[in-house]
């Protein structure tokens, strides 16, 4: 099947790795000195929601890796519900990893794509010279899984709620693709502050929300070209895949019941001061388990930070690539197992 991606970013491929095969943007970096950055998309989103920084790092010389990951886009859904486990989800990555023959590398991520970068560098760190991650904080392991917390505290109308039973998130984003990312891909309208003071309904965050929420959506932040891109990509494959996500949160509590919640590389968080979705207060606290740690707030910015000011993120990310990321070592060690 033709990739949609492949007009609009670089080096476009499909990669066969152990566990699947990828669709991704690979570009080589100049010297061997510098870094290879592997950018992780988040939810509902794609390879091509980094279209910004993949043209920013390579210009500057660095190795770009930029997949549509398990579930999504040119990839596409593979393998069973729990095959989108964060451990699986990890393995897909390090498999990429083996398959260009880099050994370690910066993973970058937003929103899930976030969490998996965190996963990543705390059980594969041998793989990961440094971490950044857009609004998604590393937090220790709770008591209960996230859906859990989630219904506690927000109830049952919550998306990470609402979208476990199978079908019912499929149906609400599918029944008008284009709609969905027209309504959810939008500069936020209010301040936190503001949106605290809406009614119990909207804060809840409602799977609604995914459809556009009036109170609480700006502008819209996609141009036509953009839009197209993720309307024929969702139309194409459907939610399911992304979907599975959400679907395996509690095999993942299950899954770090013995893990020790440390993260030991070099690490960048990057908040938005208007994401409602991941605030920046979610983040107090990471230093006692992420000690190499540097944070930024962005002003004015909502959830889908690195489309929403990618000049800011761009600065951001080569000013700490230049100095954190100093050395890149090329060879490629035995391949991980699953």
């Amino acid at each position: 099947m033709l990739a949609i991606d492949s007009p609009t970013l670089p080096g476009w491929r499909r990669i066969a790795t152990p566990g699947l095969a990828m669709a991704a943007s690979v570009v080589p970096p100049a010297d061997a000195a510098r870094p290879t950055v592997v950018l992780l998309h988040g939810f509902p989103e794609l390879a091509h929601s980094w279209r910004h920084q993949v043209r920013a790092l390579a210009a500057a010389g660095y190795g770009v890796v930029a997949p549509d990951l398990r579930g999504y886009g040119d990839t596409g859904p593979q393998g069973p519900l729990e095959a989108y486990r964060m451990q699986n989800l990890a393995f897909d990555v390090v498999g990429l990893l083996d398959a260009l023959g880099i050994a370690r590398a910066v993973v970058v991520g937003h929103d899930f794509g976030g969490a998996l970068a965190w996963t990543l560098a705390r059980d594969h760190a041998a793989r990961v010279q440094g971490v950044v991650s857009l609004n998604t904080p590393y937090t220790r392991r709770t008591e209960v899984d996230l859906v859990q917390t989630m219904l506690q505290a927000r109830g049952p109308a919550h998306y990470m709620v609402a979208f476990q039973p199978a079908g019912v998130g499929e149906a609400l984003l599918g029944r008008d693709v284009e709609a969905t990312f027209r309504g959810l891909m939008r500069r936020p309208a209010l301040t936190l502050a503001q949106f605290a003071q809406l009614p119990a309904r909207v804060q809840a965050l409602p799977a609604t929300m995914f459809t556009g929420e009036p109170a609480v959506m700006g502008a819209p932040l996609l141009d036509d070209d953009t839009l197209r891109v993720f309307t024929q990509a969702y139309a194409r494959t459907g939610f399911e895949g992304a979907l599975n996500w959400y679907r395996n949160l509690h095999r993942n509590w299950l899954d770090t019941a013995a893990t020790v919640d440390h993260v030991g590389v070099p690490a960048l968080m990057v908040s938005a001061d208007r994401d409602f979705f991941l605030p920046p207060a979610t983040t107090r606290g990471m230093e006692r388990i992420v000690p190499d740690l540097e944070r930024h707030t962005l002003a004015d910015c909502g959830h889908w930070t690195q489309q929403e000011q990618p000049e800011v993120v761009n600065a951001l990310l080569l000013d700490w690539l230049a100095r954190r990321m100093r050395f890149s070592v090329r060879s490629t060690p035995a391949c991980a197992s699953r």
